[in-house]
């Protein structure tokens, strides 16, 4: 079986506690311990995290806070491999068990998702395997915008190139990232290692790092609720 670890730090600065700050009705990172809990994935759900009240929640709705984490992995310029590394070392982790890194802040992750992951890195040599999405808008057609409110391509020769035949760009999703303990372990990096991405719909994602960001994932939230198809 494998392991989950959802690391949850207790210094938000841009969401003050959004951890634990309740989203459309259940503590955020309820609903990750739930997707974990119901995929049946996990022989355990560890949260890792230097907060008690944050211990307190997690704990109450299904995962394990067996120890706090250091301060010196607590800060706000703290990678996510050497978190996942240290929980690894504390929980005395075969080299060759799954884990996933299921972030606290990815309420629309689902069962689903969680075991097809871990499906692509038992069916392939990939060391890791992370969500992905496409972006809405080609990235060849980007623009920089200065202080003025001037705009420019970032690149102009792509202005007469049709869409269709720009290459499609993706970027990480944030909510989970599959890999053996030995890979986590070894402290190379998750987009260094040649992973596989693992595509979700745009529906399903959203970055949570502002009051903005917030409120689009509520909205987001709600219309699945409205429509349990989206989720599929």
């Amino acid at each position: 079986m494998s392991i989950c670890i959802i690391p949850a730090r207790g210094g938000s600065k841009r969401i003050p506690r959004k951890n634990i700050r309740n989203f459309c009705g259940r503590p955020m990172i309820a609903w990750p311990i739930r997707a974990a809990i119901d995929s049946g994935c996990f022989e355990r759900i560890i949260v890792s995290t230097d907060d008690d009240e944050i211990a307190e929640v997690a704990e109450r709705y299904g995962a394990e806070v067996p120890f706090r984490r250091d301060a010196e992995l607590a800060d706000d310029h703290t990678p996510t491999v050497p978190v996942i590394a240290d929980a690894i070392n504390r929980l005395d982790v075969q080299r060759r068990t799954p884990v996933c890194c299921l972030y606290s802040t990815s309420p629309f992750v689902t069962s689903a998702d969680l075991r097809e992951g871990l499906e692509r890195l038992e069916n392939t040599n990939a060391p890791f395997v992370l969500s992905v999405t496409n972006f809405a808008f080609p990235i060849q057609r980007a623009l920089r915008r200065d202080v003025s409110g001037k705009v420019e391509m970032f690149d102009a020769a792509q202005m007469q190139t049709r869409s269709q035949d720009l290459e499609e760009a993706w970027h990480d999703a944030g909510q989970f990232y599959w890999g053996y303990a030995e890979s986590w372990a070894s402290g190379s990096g998750i987009f260094e290692s040649g992973a596989h991405g693992l595509k979700l719909p745009r529906h399903r994602v959203q970055d949570i790092d502002t009051e903005e960001d917030w409120r689009q994932a509520e909205l987001k939230m709600r219309a699945l609720q409205m429509d349990d198809g989206a989720w599929k």
